[in-house]
């Protein structure tokens, strides 16, 4: 399904010629910190991306990813995987695109860092910090 999006200022958009129905969860304490609460995030590959504007901007967060943002009102965007089988790969915050028609909750990783301080409903797909830590491992 084609989407479109972009930051708060419009500086900077993008259009997702494909994507899937679904989007995940992560509760990491980089997302938690860089989003200031839970990220919720679509997963798309960079040949199914289109990204305009001269505002965004790059964090090298970890060994593995960067995050994009908007230099000029500061929304947070992209998550870009750099490193490993999964480079290349981009997790387009949910909040930035322009529709959610169609799109739902399936997975969460790191689940067990929100200390019981909420929860999210539904039947999701849901790995702990040692779970996806070790899935991560495995992917380089």
């Amino acid at each position: 399904m084609r989407r479109t999006g972009g930051c708060l200022c419009r500086s900077v958009t993008y259009e997702v010629f494909r994507s899937g129905a679904t989007f995940g969860a992560c509760h990491c304490d980089t997302c938690r910190t860089w989003t200031g609460s839970v990220t919720l995030a679509l997963t798309v590959e960079k040949d199914d991306l289109a990204v305009s504007g001269d505002s965004l901007k790059w964090f090298a967060s970890s060994d593995r990813g960067a995050r994009g943002f908007c230099e000029l009102c500061g929304s947070g965007l992209f998550y870009r995987i750099t490193a490993g089988v999964q480079a290349g790969q981009w997790h387009v915050g949910v909040g930035t695109l322009d529709s959610l028609d169609g799109l739902k909750l399936a997975r969460e990783i790191f689940h067990d860092r929100t200390a019981g301080a909420y929860a999210l409903a539904g039947d999701l797909k849901r790995m702990t910090a040692a779970e996806a830590q070790a899935h991560f491992a495995t992917l380089g």
